[in-house]
């Protein structure tokens, strides 16, 4: 079987995103399923559905138009700032896109006028996380202008958080999204479908005692992909932490003597490449390295530790019984190993699933197959 290779556990996916869609419709709150972290893998995105996600969103509309190459029919969001040179793929191939820029806007409402459609427009606003978003004060001012363009529609508001602060989002937060969406309203009229209350870690937020208030969709990738809270890396009850498993290959194993003592000239090349400075050690290489993933968010099986990572090889150190060459080593990742890895070209992706394979769906043009192993 190919090495590297990532197996993915579809019956997982599907039951975290039951989980979560069963937990947050209590709290009158709808999931929209991200699949940036899978590359628009349709299949993963299937799940999300099978679970019950209303809708799906991505950050760049190559993995949109991957989605919709496969047959996926849904109602896809565009979740980053549209770029302005992508503006007619935008409104070709999602119906609803997050926005910051009135000049983004603009183009986008010419697009869909050449196209005899209306695009969707979610605002997003600024509440601390200091990534994308307009300033609260100028928010009602720009959707009454967007009331005013043909070929565009305001369909809600957003927010997003911990992304680049690393800061769960507070209940005043919160509180100041759902007063942005009164304002609005008060302006504009009664007319705002979504008020997006950000990511996965919102989920505890969304999850406790207090009111939810006007927040009535999350858009939830990681929780969904890996089971866990963003902020805290922590499980989140009731799902499945182990949907996607990363295998590499050993290629060359036996002991090595500890290193002689050098003299480095440049103290930052003392990284994640120096093995043990005592004893011999039980090492194995593995054809893995820095392309194929992020490293450092593997985690190691029981009684392996990591020894060190170029670009092309990953040392390791284990206590398990010797392996011969062939062998295949199998990892947990984070977020940022799983983004890297479904990225990149040499690491096949297998599907798992406990349910019959779907027939293949074909459109016009290039198709995907869908076929589960």
């Amino acid at each position: 079987m190919s090495c590297p290779r990532i197996e993915v556990d579809l019956s997982k996916i599907r039951r975290n995103t039951q989980t979560v869609v069963r937990q947050l419709g209590a709290r009158g709150i709808d999931v929209t399923g991200v699949t940036k972290a899978s590359c628009g893998h349709p299949a993963i995105a299937q799940a999300m559905l099978d679970g019950g996600a209303l809708g799906l969103a991505d950050a760049r509309i190559n993995n949109v138009q991957r989605l919709r190459q496969a047959g996926i029919t849904c109602p896809v969001t565009l979740i980053r700032t549209p770029m302005l040179s992508q503006a007619d793929e935008v409104v070709e191939f999602c119906e609803v896109s997050y926005n910051t820029e009135i000049a983004v806007i603009t183009a986008l409402a010419s697009a869909a006028i050449r196209r005899d459609k209306v695009h969707g427009i979610i605002l997003m606003v600024e509440l601390g996380d200091g990534r994308e978003g307009i300033s609260s004060e100028h928010v009602a001012e720009i959707a009454q202008e967007i009331m005013t363009m043909q070929g565009v529609a305001l369909k809600g508001i957003g927010a997003n958080f911990a992304c680049l602060s690393g800061i769960a989002p507070t209940a005043s937060q919160m509180a100041s999204l759902c007063d942005l969406a009164n304002e609005i309203e008060t302006v504009c009229g009664p007319l705002l479908k979504t008020v997006s209350g950000g990511n996965s870690a919102t989920l505890p937020w969304a999850l406790g005692w207090r009111s939810t208030g006007r927040i009535n969709d999350l858009r939830l990738g990681e929780a969904i992909l890996l089971g866990v809270e963003p902020v805290t890396g922590e499980q989140i009850d009731g799902m499945q932490t182990d949907a996607f498993t990363l295998i590499a290959e050993v290629i060359e194993k036996g002991a090595k003597p500890a290193p002689f003592p050098i003299a480095l000239v440049d103290p930052t090349l003392v990284k994640l490449r120096i093995v043990p400075t005592s004893g011999v050690s039980r090492r194995l290489i593995l054809a893995l390295g820095h392309q194929d993933t992020d490293i450092s968010g593997l985690s190691m099986p029981v009684g392996s530790t990591k020894i060190g990572a170029t670009s092309d090889h990953f040392v390791i150190e284990t206590m398990r019984s010797p392996l011969r060459l062939g062998s295949e080593v199998s990892f947990q990742m984070n977020y940022s190993a799983l983004m890297y890895a479904m990225a990149a070209p040499d690491i096949e992706v297998k599907l798992l699933d406990d349910r019959p394979a779907r027939q293949t769906r074909h459109t016009q043009g290039k198709s995907e197959r869908l076929t589960l192993v």
